[in-house]
């Protein structure tokens, strides 16, 4: 999942560390989320767009599927 959250972090003056410790989580799992390696649970993803006070589709953005998988859903 591709998302937004280092910009928002960076906007509001968050450090890694900081962000982590409003959340209840990690620096590691904030890194994780921003690198996209981890999708966020959804209290998780709530508890940002609430802190960030946006949209969690604010946040947090489905990947494009690759041309091979919009291959594979179109009806035969």
């Amino acid at each position: 999942m591709e998302n937004n959250l280092s910009e928002y972090r960076k906007e509001r003056g968050f450090s890694q560390q900081a962000l982590a410790d409003e959340l209840g989580v990690s620096r590691q799992t904030v890194i994780s989320l921003e690198k996209g390696r981890y999708d966020p649970s959804l209290p998780l993803a709530f508890k940002l767009a609430a802190l960030f006070q946006c949209r969690i589709e604010d946040l947090f953005l489905p990947k494009a599927p690759s041309s091979r998988q919009r291959a594979d859903a179109l009806p035969e």
